[in-house]
């Protein structure tokens, strides 16, 4: 299914898999591909099919950024018009209730560097390179990259390639923790919704919970944290997604999980 020209969207076992179709503009992410694609996120949002999204790119980029051509020359109020929208439509994406997981084929710079950090999970080929280049154009980065990158690698290794704008090789996304996985090109997106289908194969309610609950945990206190993992299990063991993996458990068989 199209979601954009750009954007074509692909359904199987409670995951979605959203690939960016932009091959001739190696992934660049134009203002009408952040409009759709943060249409799209609002939609995703409530639609209890989709358990997983996986987010992957064509041929020899993921997302190159964004479309320097449509903001090259234009005045302050309209480029920050655009970097308003980007910047929302990746906080849309990072707040998704649905674990996401980028499939990483190519380049991942700029705008789809932050995209990346956005999902729960990297799966990266050996194609894939990394980088954060503004500093390149004058600029830096605006949709998130200098926090979320910050605060997964730290300080150091952030400042290093915000400020030199060098691209980085998969395999030292790797050693720095960035990535679940580093496969070949052709097992990039088989290995991506083999991880997404096992997620969507588990309590949907305990997987959304259990996302919020770390996300929301880096941004508490730890015994406000520790308190609200207890409130968030004690509401779970009443639901009925429990009783069932319970009952499972003791029957020895597979849980059908139910969302309620």
């Amino acid at each position: 299914m199209k979601v954009h020209e750009n954007l074509v969207e692909t359904r199987q076992d409670g995951v979605a898999v959203l690939r960016i179709d932009r091959e001739s503009a190696l992934g660049a992410l134009s203002r009408g591909m952040v409009e759709a694609l943060g249409e799209y996120l609002a939609r995703l949002r409530s639609d209890d099919e989709v358990r997983v999204l996986v987010l992957t790119g064509t041929g020899r980029g993921f997302i190159a950024g964004a479309d320097i051509n449509e903001y090259s020359g234009v005045g302050r109020t309209a480029f920050d018009d655009y970097q308003k929208l980007s910047r929302g439509v990746f906080d849309q994406l990072a707040a998704l209730p649905q674990p996401t997981i980028a499939a990483v084929n190519g380049y991942a710079l700029g705008g789809g560097f932050e995209v990346a950090l956005c999902c729960d999970f990297i799966v990266a080929s050996t194609a894939a390179r990394f980088g954060l280049p503004e500093v390149s154009l004058g600029l830096l980065p605006g949709g998130g990259g200098t926090v979320r990158l910050a605060r997964a690698v730290g300080a150091r290794v952030t400042k290093e390639l915000v400020l030199t704008g060098r691209r980085m090789k998969p395999d030292e996304a790797h050693r720095l923790g960035l990535l679940t996985a580093l496969v070949e090109p052709d097992e990039l997106v088989p290995r991506a919704v083999e991880l997404a289908t096992t997620i969507a194969g588990q309590a949907p309610l305990a997987v959304r919970e259990g996302k919020r609950l770390v996300d929301d945990g880096l941004e508490t206190g730890l015994a406000a944290a520790l308190t609200r993992e207890q409130q968030v299990l004690s509401w779970l063991y009443t639901t009925d997604d429990a009783r069932e993996g319970v009952a499972a458990f003791l029957e020895k068989r597979s849980a059908v999980f139910r969302g309620h």
